[in-house]
């Protein structure tokens, strides 16, 4: 489905009026636009390009959450994540989570939920996240790629809320988990 374009937005519409690229790298671009506002001002808008990703809440027959554990540079940390990936040009995001939890996971699912899109963070990227919800699942071997250091492990419901807690994951984990109804109310105490 995707954001609104219809005519009930045109008073919200920006118009590009100018484009800049700034940087081009494997994985994503950036671009620093110009835009018309409804009011025939113009303003600033820096926008990175990805070719969106999706995210696979993988379910064991027993109710264990499948996660993978990975440094992440940006933060300066290893976090537990949902098993995720980037789509390939012109692959269907169904494709791309069957590959990537196979291959982050060494698992293969029988039966797939779609669970919905959502935007990372539309202020400043078109990076789509795909859900999956993966279950009946099957035990094979991974074959992440060169870069990608893993743990994988099983994780109990309440192990999860505790990760959530103590901040040990990130939002697509948490937005997936929430989307397959695997998130139980997570009390918060800020520290």
């Amino acid at each position: 489905m995707g954001p609104d374009t219809s005519a009930a937005v045109d008073h919200l519409r920006e118009t590009l009026v100018e484009r800049r690229t700034v940087f081009t790298g494997r994985l994503l671009s950036l671009h620093d636009d110009v835009v018309a506002l409804p009011s025939g001002s113009q303003a600033g808008r820096e926008v990175i390009h990805h070719p969106g990703a999706v995210v696979v809440v993988a379910v064991t027959g027993d109710g264990r959450i499948v996660l993978v554990r990975q440094w992440r540079h940006a933060v300066g940390g290893a976090l537990w994540e949902l098993p995720a990936g980037t789509r390939d040009a012109g692959e269907a995001a169904a494709t791309t989570a069957a590959r990537e939890l196979r291959e982050e996971t060494g698992y293969a699912a029988r039966r797939w939920s779609a669970l919905g899109e959502a935007y990372v963070s539309p202020g400043y990227s078109r990076e789509l996240l795909s859900f999956f919800l993966a279950e009946e699942l099957t035990v094979g071997d991974a074959s992440a790629a060169e870069d990608e250091v893993l743990d994988v492990r099983l994780f109990q419901p309440a192990e999860v809320t505790a990760l959530v807690r103590q901040g040990m994951t990130d939002c697509k984990t948490v937005g997936g988990l929430a989307l397959a109804g695997r998130l139980p109310a997570v009390p918060w105490t800020q520290g």
